[in-house]
C-alpha cells in the first residue's frame, strides 16, 4: 500500500513539474522564434530596399563618370552578389549569417567607394535626381540600422529563452532549440577605415 501511495505521489509530482515547466516554455519560446522570424524578414526587406536602388544609382553616376567603370562595375557585382544570398529563417546559423553579412558587407563598401567617386563631379552632385537617390540611400541604411537592432534584440530575447532557466529546461526536454546567431562585423579593420560619405 506504502509503494502504490509513493508511486502516486511520484507520479503527481512529475505531472506538476512537468505542467510548470511546459507552462514555463510552452507559449515564450515559440513566440520568441515568431518574433525573430519576423525581425528577419524585416532585415531582408530593408537590405532588398538598398539594392533595388543601386541600378538607379549607378545609372545616374554612369551619365556623368562614365569612365569610372571599375567603380561602377564592382557596385554592379557586390548588389548580384548581396540579392544572391538570401537565407530562410530555419537556417539561420553562424555560417549563414556569416554570408549573408559578408555579402552585405560587400555591397556597403562598394557604395561607399562610389560615393567617394562621385566627390569628384560638382554637377552630378548637383543633379536632382542623383540627390533624391541619395536621401533614399541615406534613409534606407538608417532603416536597416533599426532593422538590424530590432533583430539583434529579438536574438537576444530567444536565446534567453532557450538558455537560461527555467525555459531551457523545456526547450531541453521538448523543443531543443538552438542559440540563433547574432551580426558580428565581419573585418573590423575595414569597418575602422571606412571612406567618409558625405550626403
Amino acid at each position: 500500500m506504502k509503494s502504490i501511495t509513493r508511486s502516486f505521489l511520484s507520479t503527481i509530482f512529475i505531472l506538476i513539474g512537468a505542467v510548470t515547466l511546459s507552462s514555463c516554455g510552452m507559449q515564450s519560446i515559440p513566440t520568441a522564434l515568431n518574433d525573430v522570424e519576423a525581425k528577419w524578414a524585416e532585415v531582408q526587406n530593408q537590405y532588398k530596399r538598398r539594392s533595388d536602388l543601386v541600378p538607379n544609382l549607378v545609372a545616374t553616376v554612369k551619365g556623368y563618370a562614365s569612365h569610372e567603370k571599375d567603380t561602377l562595375q564592382a557596385v554592379v557585382e557586390a548588389r548580384a552578389k548581396a540579392t544572391a544570398v538570401n537565407i530562410n529563417p530555419a537556417q539561420l546559423n553562424a555560417q549563414t549569417m556569416a554570408k549573408f553579412s559578408q555579402a552585405q558587407g560587400g555591397l556597403s563598401s562598394a557604395l561607399g567607394r562610389l560615393m567617394v567617386v562621385v566627390e569628384k563631379y560638382p554637377d552630378l552632385k548637383a543633379n536632382s535626381n542623383f540627390r533624391d537617390l541619395q536621401v533614399q540611400l541615406e534613409g534606407t541604411e538608417n532603416r536597416i540600422t533599426v532593422a538590424r537592432n530590432r533583430y539583434i534584440e529579438s536574438i537576444k530575447a530567444f536565446n534567453n529563452l532557450v538558455t537560461v532557466p527555467p525555459t531551457s529546461w523545456y526547450n531541453g526536454i521538448f523543443l531543443k532549440h538552438e542559440k540563433k546567431p547574432q551580426f558580428k562585423v565581419e573585418n573590423l579593420q575595414q569597418v575602422e577605415n571606412a571612406p567618409k560619405v558625405q550626403f
